[in-house]
């Protein structure tokens, strides 16, 4: 029994462990950004783009938050790098948000299954959505099924 309890601590563990390190390349990668750029260009948003989709927020979020971005940037006539870099974290909350569109599983109990080729972000995204249910007080189990990685029958 002792031993199941370690391999669950282990397992979420290393899911916090993972997206600690996601969330501080995100981080780290932003602050690199906007202290090394000193205007608004598009190298400026590819270098964002490129940061994002490599923190796992997939395409087409990314897509959406540099577009957030960019008008905004617009509307508000801003030139320096620093001062949109609040915007751009508005823009990433606002891209995050589900509101009114909550889905079915957030009601009742159900099975979600997430698949994807290798490196897309499922077990990122997986650990995301858990840790946003479990904190609406729900319950969450997670089980992998991946048979062709080496410790997936374990």
């Amino acid at each position: 029994m002792s031993e199941e309890v370690k391999e669950k601590k282990g397992f979420f563990n290393k899911l916090v462990e993972g997206l600690t390190k996601t969330r501080n390349n995100i981080v780290s990668g932003i602050d690199a950004i906007f202290s090394g750029f000193s205007k608004i260009d598009e190298d400026f948003y590819e270098e964002l783009e490129e940061i994002l989709i490599m923190g796992d927020l997939g395409v087409k979020a990314t897509e959406e938050i540099l577009d957030s971005l960019r008008q905004k940037v617009k509307e508000q006539h801003i030139k320096d790098p620093a001062e949109c870099k609040q915007l751009l974290i508005d823009s990433i909350k606002e891209q995050m948000q589900v509101e009114n569109t909550a889905y079915r599983f957030e009601e009742v109990t159900s099975v979600v299954l997430v698949i994807g080729v290798n490196g897309v972000g499922k077990t990122t995204t997986v650990g995301k959505l858990a840790g946003k249910l479990k904190s609406q007080g729900k319950k969450v189990v997670i089980a992998g099924a991946d048979t062709f990685r080496a410790a997936a029958g374990d």
